[in-house]
């Protein structure tokens, strides 16, 4: 069975985007101006990027590259073809 790799380090942004969210349920209870709300939608976008850039980042070094150090030509491109299918079915 193969070992994932950790995204621990992931969970401070996902907090971050986390509070982000709550804020704009708040502020949209609290009838806010929309700029305001879109502001702070933004943020929330951008913090949770992050967290799919760190976990892009991870996959790409343990899980590809861990393929190719051990020798294996195969397993490394299911691995590509399968992060493209995810990247290009949800857009960037």
């Amino acid at each position: 069975m193969t070992q994932h790799p950790s995204h621990r380090d992931q969970l401070r942004r996902l907090n971050r985007a986390r509070g982000q969210i709550d804020g704009v349920v708040k502020m949209i209870n609290e009838g806010r101006y929309c700029v305001d709300i879109l502001t702070q939608l933004r943020a929330a976008r951008s913090a949770l990027r992050a967290v799919e850039d760190g976990v892009l980042r991870t996959h790409v070094q343990h899980c590809i590259q861990d393929e190719l150090a051990k020798g294996n030509t195969e397993r490394p491109n299911e691995r590509i073809d399968e992060l493209i299918d995810v990247l290009t079915r949800y857009g960037r």
